[in-house]
């Protein structure tokens, strides 16, 4: 389900892109701008709260990754006046340091603020839905 302004929603969807884009680039300082200062981060279990502290958690994490191919996809988008709640499906396919594959297909449940005309993320929580790692040759 799609509701609210159409513009809102296309910012919505850059906002969700423009994510995915600094995970692919391993980019923290792009990475960082699409938080809250006091947002919320639950990943699998995890809670993080503030930008600060998600951007170190995120960091660390990505340290373990030589690359990663990161798709996002918006599934629902609901926006009312300068706050709007969405899910976005997510597909992963990580290189890792130690040599081995990881692919990950998951789901974010966000709320999300806009300030002075732009979106940003004030809350994510992340869950696996399906993970596949493949035999290394």
């Amino acid at each position: 389900m799609f509701k609210g302004p159409i513009e809102d929603r296309i910012a919505i969807a850059e906002l969700h892109q423009t994510y995915a884009d600094a995970v692919v680039r391993i980019d923290a300082t792009d990475w960082s701008k699409v938080w809250t200062e006091n947002a919320h981060w639950s990943l699998m279990g995890m809670d993080v709260e503030g930008r600060e502290a998600i951007v170190a958690f995120w960091v660390q994490a990505m340290a373990g990754l030589d690359a990663v191919s990161f798709h996002c996809i918006p599934s629902m988008t609901v926006v009312v006046g300068d706050r709007a709640t969405g899910r976005c499906q997510t597909q992963e396919i990580m290189k890792v340091k130690d040599g081995t594959t990881r692919m990950i297909g998951g789901l974010y449940h966000d709320e999300m603020v806009k300030r002075d005309g732009r979106w940003f993320y004030s809350s994510r929580t992340f869950n696996v839905v399906a993970e596949y790692s493949p035999p290394e040759a």
